[in-house]
């Protein structure tokens, strides 16, 4: 294996940063009649954008779709469907647990095809606003990157940060705590960079490192009582595949856990979640705020035996009162038991579910194929593959609802290249739906789209930040913590 990678060293505090290639062409449904995005038989909240869509066919013509729900019809002429925003939310109006009946009719390549299908309205709704970092999908090197939030209820699109703002700074995406509109994190990085941590509006610059850290904080999570932050803090390295389909893998050579005291400007560094024989690495917090979820793995050498890494889940107590994380740590699932890797575990707001990541190996799934979302339920300890909704590329990079019943998630399905957000409903039993894809204003947005979505986020209000902010952060002098 030690040829297996063309290693680059260069340390880097965020994991993406990159460069990209034109886009392949793209996967539609199934049916006589082909349509892209692929918005048959889902399941959708009420307060979801127009699902936009076009006849992903050769030769389409005389194109006729129509929407059916209870005595309320309307007809769509052409091969790209798209509605006015008012029509839609008209004809959705009280459409909460009931069905949607689409006919479709259309000449392809000389022949008359007709189609049907359902879709299911949901009487949950979805959080309105989403945040995603915009970034060439090699993740290589970092070059006119931009956070954004987008209202999923309509097209309106806001810059929260972009390099425009920041001198082409690398920035890492936006994090909501607990779903809050109002109480979010993200980074900008370089020498004028720091932790940008928006309380009720308020913003900070943060610079979230103390003596004794192995660097600033990377991956992290913002405590439900909004005193504190647990984050880890990571040497990482960038290493290229000879595997062309891999191209690229990020793994650490060092990582611990800390806590931020944002009260009192101060970092809390525990010994026993800064081991030097194991990599402690993407904390989150319970629900009630009083655990702390992580993966730890054994050191190994890297970058010859990167494939050897196996992650497992943990679960530690947490203070609230002294932010300190305990001693004893629970495992949840083993990785090293399961000849595999966990990351990104996030807790879903009501507490019930944990949902995480897992891959054959390391913590860069974007590359991965056969990454794989994992569900566990907190009050049985059941844990399961989601393996009904995985698509045929890397799913990885999910965030939830604030009332869970929904989540998010970054996928490369179809093209394999670009990662797209996919909205999943899930029901009180665990029970999933049909993936659909963040509905765009045009039906052919992704095929020119030369960005992935990285780290979709939803959040159940707006932040309130723009660009604007983003450049007085910039140039403000940083917060020191101790």
């Amino acid at each position: 294996m030690r040829n297996r990678f063309l290693s680059l060293w260069v340390l880097l505090a965020l994991t993406g940063c990159g460069a990209g290639d034109p886009a392949p062409a793209v996967d539609g449904s199934e049916g006589p009649l082909v349509i892209y995005p692929d918005y048959k038989e889902v399941t959708i909240p009420a307060n979801i954008a127009p699902l936009n869509f076009r006849y992903a066919m050769p030769d389409v013509r005389k194109a006729k779709t129509t929407f059916s729900l209870g005595d309320r019809t309307v007809t769509i002429r052409g091969d790209e469907v798209e509605w006015r925003l008012g029509a839609w939310k008209k004809f959705l109006e009280g459409a909460e647990g009931k069905t949607i009946t689409v006919t479709a009719e259309a000449v392809v390549e000389g022949r008359p095809l007709t189609d049907r299908w359902s879709i299911q309205v949901s009487e949950d709704p979805v959080d309105g606003w989403l945040t995603y970092r915009l970034i060439e999908p090699s993740y290589q090197m970092y070059h006119e990157v931009s956070i954004l939030e987008r209202c999923v209820e309509n097209f309106d699109e806001t810059v929260i940060c972009d390099w425009r703002h920041t001198d082409n700074a690398c920035m890492n995406c936006h994090v909501h705590g607990q779903s809050r509109g109002d109480y979010s994190l993200y980074y900008i990085r370089g020498p004028q960079g720091g932790s940008i941590l928006n309380q009720n509006g308020r913003l900070r610059k943060l610079s979230l490192k103390a003596d004794g850290m192995l660097s600033a904080t990377v991956y992290g999570d913002l405590h439900p009582g909004g005193r504190f932050g647990v984050f880890s803090t990571n040497v990482i390295l960038p290493s290229f595949h000879a595997d062309a389909v891999a191209r690229m893998e990020v793994f650490d050579s060092a990582s611990d856990l800390t806590v931020a005291d944002f009260e009192n400007n101060r970092m809390i560094n525990v010994p026993h979640v800064a081991r030097a024989d194991a990599w402690e690495t993407f904390p989150c917090f319970s629900a009630d705020g009083r655990s702390v979820y992580y993966c730890v793995a054994d050191t190994v050498a890297i970058p010859q035996d990167i494939m050897q890494t196996r992650y497992d889940l943990l679960r530690a107590d947490f203070d609230p009162e002294t932010g300190l994380i305990g001693e004893q740590a629970d495992t949840l699932w083993s990785g090293r038991t399961h000849n595999a890797s966990v990351c990104h575990p996030k807790v879903s707001p009501d507490g019930r579910w944990l949902m995480f990541t897992v891959s054959d190996y390391g913590t860069f799934p974007l590359f991965h194929p056969e990454c794989t979302l994992y569900l566990a339920d907190l009050r049985s300890g059941e844990v399961r593959p989601m393996d009904e909704i995985k698509g045929n590329k890397s799913d990885s990079y999910h965030s939830w609802s604030s009332n869970s019943r929904w989540f998010i998630f970054a996928s490369k399905r179809g093209d394999g290249q670009y990662g797209k957000p996919y909205f999943c409903h899930l029901d009180a039993d665990g029970r999933t739906t049909k993936p659909f894809v963040l509905p765009q204003k045009s039906s052919r947005f992704y095929l020119y789209n030369l960005k992935s979505f990285n780290v979709p986020d939803l959040g159940n209000a707006s932040t309130g930040m723009t660009v604007r902010d983003a450049r007085r952060m910039f140039e403000a002098e940083s917060e020191i913590f101790q």
